[in-house]
């Protein structure tokens, strides 16, 4: 909600850098906001590679490097080919993915008769394990959202971007919740959770569960993962290249190739820093770092918001939410990350 009004009150590229120099005026903060932006991007990346190793073992096996290797090689590549192909692939990609979950969800409807019975299952004790392990698994979903905020560094591009952009926001966040609550049933009343968390590709098993093969759905399975990857090292990439272009990052960054017309030298960095996550890594351990960074990234767009709702009325043509909003969205986010960081410690 919070990245569906601002998008509305300032729109233009940048995002969370930007609605944080808006707030505080300062450019040291925007800054670090920026960088928090790249890391998760890259770490984002990362998890997803690893991820699709996984599931490219349903069908082959293969050397778990040489498979990181080539991956990060060929994202690279795509991502330095050109923006209009990068866009197109990944779009492409989103739809079979989007197609892939609906077959699962259809294939698997009978799961939903046990429900019934079965609601017990779903509401938690009272004992500090069951909550302890509730959070976990609560940091770890949050990751499964990330990427609706990289939609508001296209905001120059949308049209009637007040009106658009914020309703394309809410609706994506909409859509994926759905999605995924309904999977989610599905998987937990077909398969025993232990089963479950030990698989390398749980929607692969779930879908032969009831089909008798997972060949199709571990194809898709093995699209969406690497759309996901792409998407996010391009954005780690232009996100470098504009930090340089404003003299914050070296001036390397934000050159241009003339033939692609993509930033080459930030790509190729994106692709090295990945890589290295990735062969150095665990897929679980990515995926709570790159939830820990987006959470100090919201809390801090929440508290933009809070800032300017105070010092600026909105516009009538841009959608607004109550000032309730922004702040539980803030207590939300740094409570995570506190306990996260106390965890730590």
């Amino acid at each position: 909600a919070s990245f569906a009004e601002l998008s509305g009150r300032f729109p233009h590229c940048a995002g969370a850098a930007l609605y944080v120099k808006e707030a505080f005026n300062s450019e040291r903060l925007s800054i670090l906001v920026g960088i928090l932006v790249i890391l998760a991007g890259l770490v984002s990346a990362s998890a997803l590679v690893i991820a699709f190793a996984g599931y490219l073992h349903i069908f082959f096996e293969m050397n778990t490097l040489a498979t990181i290797v080539v991956v990060c090689l060929l994202l690279g590549s795509i991502a330095s080919w050109g923006i209009a192909e990068s866009v197109f692939i990944a779009a492409l990609i989103t739809v079979i993915e989007i197609g892939g979950l609906v077959l699962v969800i259809v294939v698997s409807h009978s799961s939903f008769n046990e429900l019934p019975s079965r609601i017990g299952e779903f509401v938690p004790s009272f004992d500090s394990a069951s909550w302890g392990a509730i959070y976990s698994g609560s940091l770890l979903a949050f990751y499964a959202f990330i990427g609706f905020e990289d939609m508001v560094d296209v905001a120059e591009e949308v049209k009637d971007v007040k009106r658009n952009l914020p309703k394309a926001i809410l609706l994506t966040l909409g859509i994926t919740t759905l999605l995924y609550m309904v999977i989610m049933l599905a998987a937990v009343l077909t398969m025993p959770p232990r089963d479950l968390a030990a698989s390398a590709a749980p929607l692969a098993n779930l879908f032969e569960h009831y089909t008798g093969s997972k060949g199709l759905i571990g194809v898709i399975g093995m699209f969406a993962i690497i759309n996901g990857a792409l998407i996010q090292m391009i954005m780690a990439s232009r996100v470098l290249y504009g930090l340089s272009s404003r003299n914050l990052l070296p001036s390397l960054l934000s050159s241009i190739n003339s033939r692609t017309r993509t930033p080459l030298v930030a790509t190729l960095l994106a692709t090295v820093v990945v890589l290295i996550l990735a062969v150095t890594g665990q897929l679980v351990t990515l995926a709570e770092m790159t939830s820990l960074i987006i959470l100090v990234v919201f809390s801090l767009v929440n508290l933009s918001l809070l800032r300017i709702k105070r010092q600026t009325p909105v516009s009538p043509d841009s959608i607004s939410f109550p000032i309730w909003v922004p702040a539980l969205g803030f207590l939300v986010c740094s409570g995570f990350v506190l306990a996260e960081l106390l965890a730590l410690f």
